[in-house]
């Protein structure tokens, strides 16, 4: 296991990439988009990255599992009704969308590329030790949601 992994909880680097992302953007300009357009492509994408997460937090509730990306081994069940049927990680995914959205605010296409910083390291250094801790907690049956649901989309 990495020193990285589980360390830093995914909204801290949410937050990180989305500073990163208004500092290129400053740095390097943007596209000329009418506010009104790139204010409504970023609602729409915050929206819907929040109705991603919504969806898969209340999921998790109605199931009686942890929430908290740090503590994969706390995990009571593996979840794959709701929005799980669709991606093994919607909080994470949810998350990425927003940050869509606030790069589509800034109108700046390298800021955009810069989500993939963001997918990187959580597939990398959360979602790789939380697929492991779920593995050896469930077995099978996480082997057999692994092999019908993607990680991602």
């Amino acid at each position: 296991m990495s020193t990285l992994e589980l360390k830093v909880p995914p909204p801290l680097v949410a937050l990180l990439v989305a500073l990163l992302m208004w500092l290129v953007a400053d740095a390097m300009g943007s596209v000329e988009v009418p506010f009104a357009y790139r204010t409504s492509a970023a609602v729409a994408l915050v929206l819907a990255g929040l109705a991603i997460r919504l969806a898969a937090q209340v999921t998790f509730w109605r199931a009686g599992t942890t929430i908290n990306p740090t503590k994969p081994g706390h995990t009571s069940a593996v979840v794959s009704s709701g929005i799980y049927r669709h991606t093994r990680n919607p909080m994470y995914l949810g998350r990425a969308v927003q940050l869509l959205g606030w790069g589509a605010f800034l109108a700046s296409p390298i800021a955009i590329l810069l989500v993939s910083l963001y997918v990187a390291y959580v597939d990398r250094f959360q979602v790789a030790a939380e697929e492991r801790a779920l593995l050896a907690r469930f077995g099978a049956e996480y082997e057999a949601y692994q092999s019908k649901v993607s990680r991602w989309l």
